[in-house]
């Protein structure tokens, strides 16, 4: 008899235990009731940190790829979130040629943290395809690892549905990517088939047997069309010989600032510069930046998201937008006129990059990230750069900074110390960022 009672009492635990993992699905766990906001940012800030070093250390990301990149990035994350939140609206329809096509189990439980972690592993095993395998394995270990910390949380078919719910987002989103124009350009970032315009007018490569990097990719299409439509600022001085012309003064501006640079202005200078293979491109800074901020601030995991696609959608245009204007001016860069019209020896302090000069697309993204950040966290808002307090390189001691605004006008200026911008390209280029930031903001609060 006792038996009996045993057995039936297991009966009835199992069919309890049952009927609360029902009501656990239907009643519960709405996804309306369950906000991606109920959950911190550590799997977004511990993914853009990686991002960071495999920019830095994977062959070709240059800083328009990496633009690219962290563009879709930071776009996936965000509308694979946004859809577990009542107050948000998703980007499809909006961003040009998006059209994403996903609905949610109704009634049944998602892990957003789990969404997130898958996305984001996705979206950087697909971008980041030709890393390292050292590099690679750390995608891999990084995306079970958070899977590992969730497991012990969640039921495996929550985990499993979320899983596959993020899956399907984010091939959507790559295959959208495959179409803009910029498919697998870290494989091809000097085409061999473009020439620099004849002239001593237009640019030209400044060292050996250099090409010019991404020529056509101001022809990208960008997420927001009005990117390019309203922020294309006017043409630089005309090319003149003349001593007395604007664009002789302009020269001698760059010329005397080199040759009297302070060591403070040297330090900006390479601060800044954010070269590739030594550092994660301005686009890398950019995410340090914001993920320096999100852990001050303790956003939460929806938060976080929408920061980093709005963040990602200005570098991204703002790569586009600048590149569209540097390759239909075709400027030529300080050192090419100053060699030829001032002084034949005279050397600049940071390299020379390979592209025409104007706009400056450290003051565009600049602008872009000054612009946005500042919607975020509010005007006047002192913060602490600690980007590059790990390098031995350059001086990489952080920088305090009132505003945001205060650290785009730097970033734009240092271009100026370094020798390789003139006047027009460093304020006209902030002023083109600040339009695109403007752009974006405008896209998420509509």
């Amino acid at each position: 008899m006792l038996k009996i009672k045993k057995i039936l009492f297991g009966f009835i635990f199992m069919f309890l235990l049952a009927s609360c993992s029902d009501d656990k699905d239907s009643q519960i766990m709405q996804p309306e009731l369950i906000s991606p906001a109920n959950y911190n940012s550590d799997v977004v800030v511990s993914w853009f940190n990686l991002i960071k070093v495999l920019t830095t250390e994977t062959a070709g990301y240059t800083p328009p790829v990496a633009a690219r990149a962290f563009g879709y990035t930071g776009v996936a994350l965000y509308e694979s979130l946004q859809v577990g939140a009542k107050n948000k609206q998703s980007l499809s329809g909006t961003l040009n040629a998006l059209n994403l096509e996903f609905e949610l189990e109704e009634g049944l439980e998602y892990h957003w943290p789990t969404v997130a972690n898958t996305v984001l592993a996705t979206m950087t095993k697909f971008f980041y395809s030709n890393a390292s395998i050292a590099n690679y394995s750390r995608i891999l270990e990084l995306e079970i690892e958070f899977n590992n910390q969730y497991s012990d949380d969640i039921f495996g078919e929550v985990l499993n549905r979320s899983i596959i719910f993020a899956n399907d987002l984010a091939e959507q989103i790559v295959l959208w990517s495959t179409t803009d124009g910029g498919y697998n350009a870290q494989f091809n970032n000097f085409p061999i088939e473009y020439e620099p315009l004849p002239g001593i007018e237009f640019w030209k490569p400044t060292a050996l047997n250099q090409r010019a990097l991404q020529p056509y990719w101001g022809n990208n299409r960008p997420f927001i069309s009005l990117n390019l439509e309203n922020c294309i600022p006017i043409d630089p001085p005309v090319y003149s010989t003349d001593v007395n012309s604007v664009y002789y003064a302009r020269a001698l501006e760059v010329y005397e600032v080199v040759n009297n640079v302070t060591p403070e202005q040297t330090v900006i200078a390479e601060f800044w510069s954010d070269d590739p293979q030594t550092s994660a491109t301005p686009p890398g800074h950019s995410i340090s930046i914001l993920n320096q901020l999100i852990n001050d601030n303790n956003f939460d995991l929806l938060a976080s998201s929408e920061a980093f696609a709005q963040l990602a959608i200005g570098i991204n245009d703002s790569f586009i937008s600048c590149w569209k204007v540097k390759y239909t001016t075709n400027y030529p860069r300080p050192v090419t006129v100053i060699n030829h019209q001032i002084d034949a020896s005279w050397e600049t302090i940071l390299e020379t990059p390979p592209f025409p000069e104007y706009t400056s697309g450290h003051s565009v993204q600049s602008g872009a990230l000054a612009a946005i950040l500042t919607s975020l966290f509010g005007d006047n808002y002192s913060f602490i750069d600690r980007t590059h307090e790990n390098r031995t390189d350059i001086d990489g001691t952080p920088r305090e900074y009132s505003s945001f605004f205060h650290m785009a006008e730097e970033a734009a200026e240092s271009r100026l110390y370094g020798g390789i911008h003139y006047r027009e390209a460093i304020d006209l280029g902030l002023e083109q960022g600040y339009q695109i930031g403007e752009n974006v903001i405008n896209i998420f609060n509509n």
